[in-house]
């Protein structure tokens, strides 16, 4: 396995913990996952930072059952910066996330989700 394949792989798993409702209500769980300049654009056209998206998922998860990720690209940008996108097959959402390390682990800087008419 080559290492685009490997940090693919990595940055997989870390967005299906943040779908997962467990992960999503747990401040610690979150803050350990987002970077502290992350920045997320809502598709109701809010903005959020980490602070206000750690509150946000413990007072409400979002949605209950699964979700699962599919069409799951990753594009590294750097070395160290790797764009994903991916769908969303229960509700066809479009999503997309900036990751970066840190030199440790990697931290999700950017995130949006659109919602598709296509579904």
């Amino acid at each position: 396995m080559n290492a685009e394949t490997e940090i693919a792989e990595v940055l997989h798993t870390l967005e299906a913990r943040l779908l997962d409702p467990l992960v999503r209500c747990s401040p610690s769980e979150v803050d350990r996952l987002l970077s502290d300049d992350f920045v997320e654009f809502g598709s109701s056209g809010r903005v959020y930072d980490k602070a206000i998206m750690i509150e946000a998922l413990r007072q409400d998860p979002g949605f209950d059952g699964p979700r699962t990720i599919i069409n799951f690209k990753a594009l590294e940008l750097s070395s160290l910066v790797v764009l994903v996108t991916y769908r969303i097959r229960e509700t066809g959402t479009l999503r997309s996330s900036i990751w970066r390390s840190n030199g440790e682990h990697w931290e999700m800087v950017f995130h949006q989700g659109t919602c598709s008419a296509s579904g």
